[in-house]
Protein backbone atom coordinates (compact mmCIF):
# COMPACT_ATOMS: atom_id res chain seq x y z
CA UNK A 1 0.00 0.00 0.00
CA UNK A 2 1.59 3.76 -0.59
CA UNK A 3 2.10 6.16 1.72
CA UNK A 4 -0.55 8.68 1.81
CA UNK A 5 1.44 11.29 4.21
CA UNK A 6 4.33 13.05 4.95
CA UNK A 7 5.66 13.75 8.53
CA UNK A 8 4.72 16.96 9.25
CA UNK A 9 1.45 16.71 7.51
CA UNK A 10 -1.71 17.51 9.30
CA UNK A 11 -4.43 15.20 10.11
CA UNK A 12 -7.50 14.27 12.09
CA UNK A 13 -9.04 11.09 12.91
CA UNK A 14 -11.95 10.46 9.83
CA UNK A 15 -15.51 10.30 11.53
CA UNK A 16 -15.06 11.71 14.99
CA UNK A 17 -15.98 15.31 15.49
CA UNK A 18 -13.67 15.91 18.85
CA UNK A 19 -10.87 14.39 17.43
CA UNK A 20 -7.70 16.75 17.63
CA UNK A 21 -5.79 18.18 14.96
CA UNK A 22 -2.41 16.14 15.18
CA UNK A 23 0.65 15.85 12.83
CA UNK A 24 1.91 13.11 11.69
CA UNK A 25 5.71 12.10 13.07
CA UNK A 26 6.64 9.07 11.13
CA UNK A 27 5.57 5.77 9.81
CA UNK A 28 6.08 3.22 12.10
CA UNK A 29 7.20 -0.40 11.25
CA UNK A 30 4.24 -3.01 12.80
CA UNK A 31 4.14 -6.78 12.73
CA UNK A 32 1.06 -8.51 11.45
CA UNK A 33 -0.51 -10.95 13.75
CA UNK A 34 -1.73 -13.55 11.77
CA UNK A 35 0.18 -14.08 8.88
CA UNK A 36 3.74 -12.64 10.79
CA UNK A 37 5.18 -10.15 8.17
CA UNK A 38 6.57 -6.58 8.81
CA UNK A 39 4.22 -3.62 7.00
CA UNK A 40 6.43 -0.21 6.59
CA UNK A 41 4.26 1.79 5.27
CA UNK A 42 0.33 1.74 6.64
CA UNK A 43 0.65 2.66 10.36
CA UNK A 44 1.77 6.29 11.46
CA UNK A 45 2.63 8.32 14.52
CA UNK A 46 0.92 11.05 15.36
CA UNK A 47 1.92 14.12 17.71
CA UNK A 48 -1.19 16.57 19.62
CA UNK A 49 -1.07 18.44 22.82
CA UNK A 50 -3.55 18.80 25.33
CA UNK A 51 -3.17 21.07 28.07
CA UNK A 52 0.51 21.75 27.50
CA UNK A 53 1.27 18.24 27.56
CA UNK A 54 2.25 16.24 24.26
CA UNK A 55 0.49 12.75 23.92
CA UNK A 56 0.85 10.45 20.55
CA UNK A 57 -1.00 7.86 19.42
CA UNK A 58 -0.25 5.01 16.26
CA UNK A 59 -3.08 4.98 13.66
CA UNK A 60 -3.65 3.04 10.29
CA UNK A 61 -3.52 5.68 7.60
CA UNK A 62 -6.79 4.67 6.36
CA UNK A 63 -8.20 6.15 9.32
CA UNK A 64 -7.23 9.66 9.20
CA UNK A 65 -7.70 12.69 6.70
CA UNK A 66 -5.56 15.25 5.95
CA UNK A 67 -6.26 18.83 7.46
CA UNK A 68 -5.68 22.19 5.40
CA UNK A 69 -5.40 24.40 8.15
CA UNK A 70 -2.34 26.30 8.71
CA UNK A 71 -2.46 27.11 12.15
CA UNK A 72 -0.34 24.62 14.87
CA UNK A 73 -1.06 21.54 16.72
CA UNK A 74 -0.30 23.93 20.22
CA UNK A 75 -2.75 26.14 21.77
CA UNK A 76 -1.72 28.20 24.27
Amino acid sequence: MARKFKPGDRVKAKGVSSSPKMEVSKYITKKEPIFGFADNDTYVECVWYRDGERRYRIFHQNRLSKVQDTKGIFKT
